[in-house]
């Protein structure tokens, strides 16, 4: 086997562990919204404890994915993988045997930090893993596989609560959160630690503190992600968090309509992911993304404003869901070019993870205002501002520099200049 088929083959089990962790996370948190309602009846909880528990694991994931990022940063990348999906898949296994809201709570709130680290750190490996002109691609594959773990949930419920009653069924879905466990054995035996990391590491007398992503040279790559992210998360989750609502109460649609629709946003959605992820490779990561962004407001403005029956609206959930989710599929490698080595994972995982937690309250905005405008206007008005001010922080970023990331060879001015010190005397 030649040196190129090692490496190709090492980039595709690195692929498929992230592709893998991300579905899993995906089909674990669509679940938890999916068995809601049988929670609020079975627990005898209200509207807004349940909103509470799903805020509470939006939030601690935003802490743990920095916090995971910190860690890759001193520890190494597969090393912390491996803790975070197993701190994930113990307490998303835990949240079954709650018996009561409360416990679902503090549970829910514990498994957050799991599910924001694994983001964080696998983002940070696939990027480091994979050949620069493949690495838009390769990020769009993974950010896909969210598509495929939404769907794999609404299978799994679906499933689950023919063969068990709703006070066992709920429990049995939670459970199914232990299954990324297993993840962890193939890991221990066929993911070497990131070459591009180590070499950094050997390079560095200390790591970086964590507050280095904030050092003067790298603070407006810092902010600017941030700004992305939050634009991105909080459009996302304003239009994914009405949409069942939307189509049910404005629309007039039935529960089997509104499924259908559903799943053409998943299917939009994973054909979107796929295809930024291979038009930044062709044409560049920001051109791309801005231009998936903008049409995910246009998208979300027709979808919500236009009068249209059911069959169109139908039809147009395909571009809602291509361009919507799809813009997520360049945020991996934009993110990765914009940071070194040694602060990459920290990088990634703070701004992705303050767009998420940030983010959050978007769907809380939107129903507050729906008591002013109507809900499709509220979503189309939020939603769409959203997505337009992620378009303007990729417009003010640096191009990235795709090289620099699996190449880089830093001077001792750049490194000082990032907030990490070299071990080379001055």
């Amino acid at each position: 086997m030649t040196t190129q088929d090692k490496l190709k083959q090492l980039e595709n089990r690195v692929l498929g562990v992230t592709f893998a962790g991300w579905a899993l996370d995906a089909m674990d948190f669509m679940c938890f919204a999916l068995i809601t309602p049988v929670l609020i009846r079975t627990l005898g909880m209200s509207h807004g404890k349940a909103g509470a528990i799903t805020s509470a694991a939006l939030f601690t994931s935003a802490l743990g994915g920095w916090l995971a990022g910190v860690l890759a940063d001193r520890y190494g990348r597969v090393r912390v993988l491996q803790w975070v999906v197993l701190w994930f898949a113990a307490f998303s296994a835990l949240c079954g045997f709650a018996t009561s809201s409360n416990q679902l709570l503090v549970l829910r709130g514990l498994q957050g930090f799991g599910f924001g680290g694994e983001w964080a750190v696998g983002a940070a490996l696939i990027s480091e893993m994979v050949r620069p002109e493949n690495r838009g691609r390769t990020m769009g594959i993974v950010q896909s596989g969210w598509s495929v773990g939404w769907g794999c949930a609404i299978l799994l419920v679906g499933g689950v609560f023919v063969v068990f009653p709703d006070d066992i069924g709920w429990r049995v879905v939670l459970w199914f959160g232990a299954v990324p466990a297993l993840l962890v054995v193939y890991m221990r035996h066929k993911l070497p630690e990131s070459p591009v990391f180590v070499k950094a590491k050997q390079a560095s007398v200390q790591p970086p503190s964590p507050g280095a992503i904030f050092a003067p040279g790298l603070r407006r790559n810092t902010l600017l992600g941030c700004l992305m992210t939050f634009g991105l998360q909080g459009g996302y989750f304003a239009v994914q968090g009405w949409l069942p609502t939307y189509l049910a109460n404005v629309r007039g649609f039935s529960m089997g309509h509104t499924a259908l629709d559903l799943c053409v946003v998943i299917i939009g959605s994973f054909s979107g992911n796929l295809s930024h992820g291979y038009l930044s490779d062709r044409i560049g990561r920001r051109i791309t993304f801005i231009g998936f962004a903008l049409c995910a407001a246009l998208a979300i403005v027709l979808y919500m404003l236009i009068p249209v029956g059911h069959l169109g609206l139908t039809l147009m959930a395909l571009p809602l869901g291509f361009f919507t989710s799809g813009v997520y599929g360049g945020v991996g490698a934009i993110l990765a070019e914009l940071f070194p080595t040694l602060v990459r994972a920290s990088g990634q995982g703070f701004t992705y993870s303050f767009g998420r937690g940030m983010g959050a309250v978007f769907p809380a905005i939107v129903g507050g205002i729906s008591a002013y405008l109507s809900l499709g206007m509220a979503i189309a008005v939020f939603a769409s501002a959203a997505y337009a001010l992620a378009a303007i922080a990729v417009a003010f970023m640096r191009a990235p520099q795709r090289d620099e990331l699996t190449n880089e060879q830093p001077d001792d001015s750049r490194q000082r200049q990032n907030g990490v010190r070299s071990e080379r005397p001055a």
